[in-house]
């Protein structure tokens, strides 16, 4: 037994024959003061040799890896820097290298391509006749050209009494069409919802730092009637505005999940009246109030007669038939005044009312644009 706490108790084992270990010819003597020449210091890299006649500098140096067992690779080979480039015999000169686009020589010395053949007249009894069924309801006002085509797909529609289910069809635009029941049916379940929009939110895709005003279309800004349909969440699927409002107006605006209402108040051929009360500052030119009923023109293009009466010195009433964007505002600055407040009360036979800002209801069975 030792009496001191000095001995060393991680001592190196004793090397095994060379036979025994196969890394044997990896291994070094320990040197003192070398690293590995203690157990906590592993030798990792074997010292490269001394240039020698024998061993000249150029020779290559074997390495071992750290901390693997892998086998040495030796060092990729170093280019000779008296190398030199490879040149062509004397005599023999280098062919020009032709652009991509030059490869068949100028454009005035190759011969011009053939023309393409005419194209046979088309036969009349292959163009397809009639007109398309989707375009042929939407016309009539069933429904829009989307529901259409999803009735199509359905099965619920009828051309003269027979079902027609192919995308596409084409028939007679004096055809008879009618719609099964369960179309009827899927297209009373669809909303129309009027929303008095208060000032600060738009009217449809919303823009930086703006807020739609269909996220004020709650259960909490509901105004219920008597036969009205309970609210539901599914009802915001699908629901669109018909129709804008913006963001500096106040006023009546409509959603609506029906393509037919949708294309009567927004549709290119639209006559429905759209009523505002207008709040103006400044000073009109003299004859300024002809000019707003008739005679203006915006982005180059006319705009339609309108309706406008002087209401007081700072209040204008104007009935639209169409809606240009800010065309109102637009309008009043051509006349030398700004508007500096602007409410819709009316669109076509539908009145805002007594609805509160930021409320809204459903439209009646007995209402209609």
């Amino acid at each position: 037994m030792s009496d001191s706490g000095n001995e060393k108790r991680n001592k190196r084992p004793p090397d095994a024959a060379a036979g025994d270990d196969p890394w044997a010819k990896w291994r070094q003597p320990e040197a003192a003061g070398e690293p590995g020449s203690s157990p906590e210091q592993p030798a990792a890299v074997l010292a490269p040799q001394a240039a020698t006649p024998e061993a000249p500098a150029a020779e290559k140096v074997r390495t071992r890896p750290l901390g693997t067992l892998s086998p040495i690779k030796s060092a990729a080979p170093v280019r000779s820097a008296t190398k030199k480039p490879f040149k062509k015999p004397a005599g023999e000169a280098a062919a020009p290298r032709a652009h991509p686009q030059a490869r068949g020589g100028k454009a005035a010395d190759r011969p011009p391509r053939p023309a393409a053949p005419p194209l046979p007249p088309r036969d009349p009894a292959d163009v397809p006749s009639g007109v398309r069924l989707s375009k042929v309801m939407s016309e009539r006002g069933l429904c829009s050209r989307r529901e259409a085509d999803l009735w199509i797909e359905r099965g619920w529609v009828l051309v003269d009494g027979e079902r027609i289910s192919e995308l596409g069809s084409r028939i007679d635009p004096n055809a008879e069409i009618t719609i099964a029941k369960e179309a009827e049916k899927d297209q009373a379940k669809q909303v129309t919802i009027l929303l008095n929009k208060p000032i600060g939110y738009v009217s449809g895709q919303p823009e930086a730092d703006c807020k739609p005003a269909v996220t004020l279309i709650s259960a909490e800004t509901w105004v219920r009637q008597s036969g009205d349909p309970e609210f539901k969440p599914w009802m915001l699927r699908g629901l669109a505005p018909a129709g804008r409002l913006d963001i500096d107006s106040t006023g009546l605006l409509i959603f609506t999940q029906d393509g037919r209402i949708a294309k009567k108040l927004i549709g290119e051929d639209s006559q429905v009246e759209k009523e505002y009360l207008v709040r103006v500052s400044g000073q009109m030119l003299p004859n300024g109030l002809e000019l707003l009923r008739h005679g203006l023109e915006l982005d180059g293009k006319p705009l339609k007669q309108a309706w406008v009466k002087q209401l007081n010195e700072d209040q204008l009433h104007f009935i639209l038939k169409e809606g240009k964007k800010r065309q109102i505002r637009r309008m009043c600055e051509l006349v030398g005044l700004r508007v500096v407040g602007l409410k819709r009360v009316r669109i076509g036979k539908v009145r805002l009312g007594d609805l509160a800002i930021g409320q809204w209801r459903f439209l009646r069975a007995d209402e209609a644009f």
